[in-house]
């Protein structure tokens, strides 16, 4: 099994500023967007991203939530071993309120089909968009695309993304790896 690095730190951070930046041009002062990060990788991302635009640009309105949708999932009652959901903290309505979802990796589109779903027990958003730190678009299995994208990168079947993120793997970086 074989590793490339596809971002370094630096890159990341850069990406994180980038991204943090178009979610203000859109939504401004966040007065009516709430952030949600998908359990259980997404949260990683969404953490920093609010991190960012409340300390770094000085945004004041960020509600940011946390959707755990392992019993939304298509596949999960396929496996051997059974499933451990992880905790869904949203302490907000959704009703009406501009969603954005954020996870790190976009693959085949099932989480965020799954995420479509769960979201809905909350109530109904007006607008829901997605926010994703790697974007691998030949392997969608859903017609799901991004509004928001790091990195989109050509990945064939055998390779995987892994995103490590300093606050979980002690550093943030993104893997290509060859299975």
């Amino acid at each position: 099994m074989s590793q490339k690095v596809l971002l370094n730190a630096k890159e990341v951070n850069i990406i994180l500023h980038r991204l943090a930046c178009q979610l203000i041009e859109k939504h401004n002062d966040f007065s009516n967007t709430v952030l949600i990060g998908l359990q259980p990788r997404g949260v990683f991302l969404a953490n920093r991203i609010a991190k960012i635009l409340r300390e770094d640009y000085k945004v004041k309105n960020i509600q940011l939530g946390h959707l755990d949708i392992t019993f939304y999932r298509d596949d999960f009652r396929r496996g051997d071993k059974p499933l451990e959901a992880n905790k869904t903290e949203i302490n907000f309505i959704v009703e009406d309120k501009n969603v954005v979802f954020i996870d790190d990796v976009l693959y085949t589109g099932r989480s965020i089909r799954s995420a479509l779903t769960a979201i809905q027990s909350f109530g109904r958003p007006k607008q829901i968009e997605l926010l994703t730190l790697i974007d691998r678009r030949f392997s969608r299995h859903l017609p799901i695309q991004p509004d928001y994208r790091g990195r989109q990168v050509d990945v064939i079947n055998n390779e995987k993304v892994k995103v490590h993120w300093l606050e979980n793997e002690n550093e943030d970086s993104v893997y290509l790896i060859e299975k």
